[in-house]
């Protein structure tokens, strides 16, 4: 069942140049998620990468926390329609992750703790594009939010950027995740307003 909270009075501005089509401005940070938000401690985290051979890098929290670690600043916007401007993140990029796994594979299906799922083109994680972030605005990440960690992924719908994140899977072949086997869009880009099939 889908878990609704504030931030559903946002405003209208379909002035602001920054906003996709289709979207409301809103201050606050509404929480949406598809069943129990999971309690993960830091020291059972765990974070993996599988290849297509089946081999791949896997990283606890202390050794992830160790790797290059970037402050992000961007816009973020949900498929419900609300869009958050200026947001501050840090974590890690995919770029850095990826360094320790030698693959060819065009697409990863992205899993959480909890069993979500949703499915990424690689083009859409590297070249600077996504990361797996573990603060907002200077804090640790909430786990309404998704922390302890969760995908980054602003340039596409935030159903993209998965709370809870444990790990990749590296596919050749594309393959819907949880939301995208129930009707939303196979990519989800928020300007051209990929939302659904």
């Amino acid at each position: 069942m889908a878990v609704f909270s504030r931030g559903f009075g946002a405003r209208r501005r379909e002035s602001d140049p920054n906003l996709p089509p289709g979207q409301y401005l809103t201050d606050d940070f509404p929480v949406l998620s598809a069943g129990p938000t999971p309690r993960i401690d830091t020291a059972e985290w765990r974070f993996t990468i599988r290849d297509e051979s089946g081999g791949g890098a896997s990283w606890s929290w202390d050794e992830f926390q160790s790797l290059p670690i970037e402050e992000v600043n961007t816009d973020i916007h949900c498929v419900t329609r609300w869009s958050k401007l200026g947001t501050t993140w840090r974590g890690v990029s995919l770029d850095t992750l990826m360094e320790s796994v030698e693959s060819d594979a065009g697409y990863a299906m992205v899993h959480s703790y909890g069993g979500y799922t949703t499915n990424l083109p690689m083009e859409d994680l590297l070249g600077g594009k996504a990361w797996v972030a573990f603060e907002f605005d200077g804090e640790p990440l909430d786990p309404e939010h998704g922390g302890p960690a969760r995908l980054l992924v602003p340039h596409l719908y935030f159903w993209k950027s998965a709370k809870w994140v444990r790990g990749l899977v590296l596919m050749d072949e594309d393959e819907p995740g949880f939301w995208e086997q129930n009707g939303y869009h196979m990519h989800g880009d928020p300007w051209t307003e990929e939302r659904y099939w």
